[in-house]
């Protein structure tokens, strides 16, 4: 048998890549092939994702992190230049930020929008960002207050024409990993994020603040409450949302892999209701019960009460390397 070998990162663990690798040797151990296609859905490794598939190069700047500390952090340039991704939890993830640190109100997106700025000055014409993974849930004000302190301030327009350029030649397209609205990001992602019920009270009334005074009102629009409202703040100035699945999928050529292959195994950290809410477990699966293949999925913890609705064929759980290349043993065996 021939396996697609098409997992997430194990968030704060394992990288998608070193997942991959780990399943694939447990597939050859089994005596099938594996073709190794580590995927992201727009949070985080989706940058290291598609610098693998496309090519490109890594360049540092110094940015901020999400309490405004100093920090060095990486965007990549694509296409010879003119293509950036900018993946947004690389200056204001949660993993930056302590346990005990963690401060949902007072933590911001400046850095992300530094990342951007950064992007746009080194001549990138797209900017790829990719959200999720954040501490934050300020709307995008940190990010937009950013880009108005810099050179690139021009691309905060709501009326430009998004699908080309606008008169400066940039257009910013937003990679989403969740169908969430704006006006729910607090009440959804707040609570992982450090905040308690009054917390997150106010973080709602506040982005709901924010709506009336940005450009467009992103409240009821799909993708916009991704990295606590950043995708809706980007949104309201013009910024393109896309399903960031979608396009990592696309973009490493998942569809004419799948057809050569005979099964696939997938794999994130935590199957919950939101892998299939926009995440890349969803959109693989989908494009399984498609093709006719079946989907293997090996998680580090399995939330999600019923897995019939996504076409799931197995669940496995492994929390270390080891496990991971015995449950894909396992699976080829069964096959």
């Amino acid at each position: 048998m021939h396996f697609l070998v098409a997992p997430d990162s194990f968030k704060g663990t394992f990288s998608a890549p070193e997942v991959a690798e780990v399943i694939a040797a447990g597939v050859e151990e089994g005596g099938a092939s594996a073709d190794q296609c580590p995927v992201a859905d727009g949070g985080e490794g989706t940058m290291e994702v598609l610098v693998a598939a496309l090519g490109g190069e890594q360049r540092q700047v110094e940015v901020h992190d999400p309490l405004r500390r100093p920090i060095v952090a990486e965007f990549a340039l694509l296409d010879d230049g003119r293509t950036a991704v900018v993946e947004t939890a690389r200056a204001c993830g949660l993993t930056l930020v302590a346990p005990g640190e963690r401060d949902p109100e007072r933590a911001d997106t400046y850095g992300a929008g530094e990342l951007i700025a950064a992007a746009i000055e080194a001549g990138a014409q797209t900017v790829l960002v990719a959200v999720g993974g954040s501490a934050t849930t300020d709307g995008g004000a940190g990010a937009i207050e950013a880009l108005r302190a810099s050179d690139a301030a021009f691309v905060l327009s709501p009326t430009y024409d998004h699908k080309r350029t606008n008169a400066e030649g940039v257009r910013i397209e937003v990679l989403c990993d969740v169908e969430a609205a704006f006006e729910d990001a607090a009440r959804l992602f707040a609570p992982q994020k450090g905040a308690d019920a009054a917390a997150v009270e106010r973080l709602s009334r506040r982005l709901e603040a924010l709506a009336i005074e940005l450009p467009r009102d992103p409240r009821g629009v799909p993708m916009c409450g991704c990295a606590g409202g950043l995708s809706g703040g980007l949104w309201a100035h013009g910024a393109q949302l896309r399903s960031g699945a979608a396009f990592v999928l696309d973009a490493v050529g998942f569809d004419e892999r799948l057809a050569s292959a005979d099964a696939v195994i997938g794999g994130e950290g935590r199957l919950d209701s939101q892998s299939l809410d926009g995440k890349i477990v969803g959109a693989i699966a989908e494009r399984c019960a498609a093709a006719g293949k079946p989907l293997h999925l090996i998680v580090g913890q399995d939330a999600l009460e019923s897995h019939a609705a996504s076409s799931v064929s197995s669940v496995s759980r492994a929390e270390s390397s080891g496990e991971m290349r015995h449950r894909a043993l396992e699976i080829t065996r069964r096959l």
